[in-house]
């Protein structure tokens, strides 16, 4: 039996079977090692695009399984407790069951309440002179932690989010008695998902976001890239049928001022705005000066008494 050999000479043919032994091009390795054997053609220029498309697929699948796994640990980098609980920490039942820390500011002037989502490197023990501030305005202020913030238990998620401002909600409309038409949800940042959310599910007399993404997916890739996201708050905004200021920094690069403007354009009126140039995501206040709470209390003099 004779053995065959292949010759390195110039002008000898090697079997299609065989691999590139070196120097491999982008379309070698894409041809001869992503894509299956049986599947190659006798074109390179097929070979090469069906092996492009198989290298696309496994990188796009391996996107879904990295956000899958780990959006909720980069979405919510809970900091240590800023507070204890004391007389002034309320517990709020959620419906699964568990509690959420909560914090009231009562003006006995108010007109309305705020119901405050903080951003998610906070705590309801974060920012005291926020809230006392907010609370000077003419508002109510009832602050919450999301699950596993703060003195809340639980983990941290998109749904558990949801499930924490339900609670807060359920706290003023049934225990306060707080008609929901006097209720303005305020959301910093990663609050204007859970806001957003219970504006499209719940009576409420107003909306206000401060920082707050179109999308969590899109603050990293700008378009959506993946079947599902997470906050998708551009998905919900013009499903909200009260009024609705948008505050944004212009100079923001933790949420580029794009989402804003995003969100805006797609807002159903009765809507407001107010761009502060130059801010970016955590001196928004300090830029804006006067203008940020001029706008708060400004959207509350507008709203149903």
């Amino acid at each position: 039996m004779k053995t065959t050999h292949t010759s390195d000479k110039p002008g000898s043919t090697e079997p299609l079977q065989s691999r590139p032994r070196c120097g491999k091009s982008l379309r070698d390795i894409l041809c001869w090692e992503i894509f299956p054997t049986p599947f190659r053609t006798s074109s390179k220029m097929l070979n090469f695009l069906i092996g492009l498309f198989s290298f696309v697929a496994v990188c796009y699948f391996g996107l879904m399984l990295f956000a899958l796994i780990m959006a909720d640990r980069m979405i919510f980098p809970a900091p240590p407790p800023n507070y204890t609980d004391d007389a002034d920490i309320l517990k709020l039942p959620m419906a699964e069951g568990g509690t959420i820390s909560a914090r009231y500011y009562p003006n006995p002037q108010a007109t309305h309440t705020l119901l405050y989502s903080h951003g998610n490197g906070e705590d309801i023990g974060t920012s005291p002179d926020l809230w006392e501030g907010l609370r000077d305005l003419g508002y109510n202020v009832l602050v919450y932690d999301y699950p596993g913030y703060g003195t809340s238990g639980g983990k941290p998620s998109e749904a558990a989010s949801y499930a924490a401002i339900d609670a807060a909600y359920a706290y003023l409309t049934r225990e306060l008695s707080i008609p929901p038409e006097q209720i303005v949800l305020f959301g910093r940042s990663l609050g204007g998902g859970p806001a957003f959310d219970l504006a499209t599910r719940e009576p409420v007399g107003g909306v206000i976001t401060d920082g707050t993404f179109s999308s969590t997916f899109r603050v990293m890739t700008r378009y959506k890239l993946l079947p599902w996201d997470c906050f998708d708050n551009l998905a919900k905004v013009d499903r909200i049928d009260c009024p609705l200021l948008i505050i944004h920094g212009t100079k923001d690069r933790t949420v580029p001022f794009h989402h804003a403007l995003d969100l805006y354009q797609k807002a159903v009126e009765p809507k407001f705005h107010l761009w502060v140039e130059g801010a970016g995501h955590n001196n928004l206040i300090e830029v804006a000066g006067p203008a940020y709470s001029d706008a708060i209390r400004a959207f509350r003099e507008q709203l149903t008494p």
